[in-house]
C-alpha cells in the first residue's frame, strides 16, 4: 500500500480547509445523523436549522470545534493526550464522561464482539506501534490508527468520529491527504466494518477505506519559460 498523495504541509492544510464542509458533514452521517450537506453548511456559518434534532446539530459543531483544534495544534505529536483531548471535543456532551479512557464495559451495535476495557500502558503502546511502523507507507498507518481506534472503543462514545479526526491530523500532518467516507459508500463500509469486529481481520476494509475515503490534489508546477537577458 503506496502513499496516495505527498503534499507539502501547507499544501495539505490548504485541502483539509477547502474539503472542511464535507469532512464533517461525512463524519456526521458516519455517526448516522438525519442531516444534509446544506444544513451542515448552513450550521457551520453560525446560522439555526429548524427541524434538526439538537443531538445531530450537536455532533456538527463537536466535529468542528475537533477540526479547529487540530488546525490549531497540527505541529503537536499524536500521543494518548492528545487523542483524549480530541474525543473532548467530539463527544462533549454526549456521553457518560469525555476526553478519559472508558473504565466500564461496552458493547457495539450490531455485532457479538464486546471490546476489553482499554489499559493505559496498551493504548499507549498501540499508539505508538502504529504511528513508528516504519515498514508501512503513512497513509497504512494512518487508516491502521483509524481501525484501531474504531475497534478498541476506548472512550464511551465517539470512537469513530474520534479516530477520524485523529487520523486526518496524522495525514495532513505527513501530506498525505485526508481520510473521508463518502455517504455513498457508508452501507459498504458498514458492513465491512462489522466484519473486522467480528473478526479482527482488517485487510478488506482497509482496502476499502484506500480504494475510496483517501482524498488529496495533484499538484502541477508551472512552467518554467526561457530565460532572457
Amino acid at each position: 500500500m503506496q502513499d496516495k498523495f505527498n503534499l507539502s504541509l501547507t499544501e495539505n492544510i490548504f485541502l483539509a480547509k477547502k474539503l472542511i464542509i464535507q469532512a464533517i458533514y461525512d463524519g456526521a452521517k458516519l455517526e448516522g445523523c438525519n442531516i444534509t450537506f446544506p444544513q451542515t453548511e448552513t450550521i457551520l456559518n453560525g446560522y439555526s436549522v429548524a427541524g434538526l434534532k439538537m443531538d445531530d446539530v450537536q455532533v456538527v459543531l463537536n466535529l468542528r470545534d475537533a477540526w479547529n483544534y487540530v488546525f490549531k495544534t497540527i505541529d503537536e505529536p499524536i500521543s494518548l493526550e492528545y487523542w483524549n483531548k480530541i474525543n473532548g471535543f467530539v463527544a462533549h456532551s454526549e456521553s457518560l464522561e469525555w476526553g478519559v479512557l472508558r473504565y466500564g464495559q461496552v458493547g457495539i451495535s450490531g455485532t457479538s464482539y464486546i471490546p476489553p476495557i482499554p489499559d493505559e500502558k496498551d493504548v499507549r503502546d498501540k499508539i505508538t506501534q502504529i504511528i513508528f511502523h516504519n515498514t508501512n507507507a503513512k497513509t497504512e498507518r494512518a487508516i491502521d490508527l483509524f481501525l484501531y481506534g474504531c475497534r478498541s472503543q476506548n472512550y464511551w462514545d465517539g470512537n469513530k468520529r474520534t479516530s477520524l479526526v485523529i487520523t486526518n491530523k496524522f495525514l495532513i500532518q505527513n501530506g498525505n491527504g485526508i481520510l473521508t467516507i463518502p455517504e455513498d459508500k457508508l452501507v459498504e463500509f458498514g458492513k465491512l466494518l462489522t466484519g473486522f469486529y467480528e473478526s479482527g481481520i482488517k485487510t478488506e476494509v482497509k482496502q476499502f477505506l484506500y480504494a475510496y475515503a483517501i482524498r488529496g490534489m495533484t499538484i502541477i508546477p508551472p512552467a518554467v519559460g526561457n530565460l532572457k537577458s
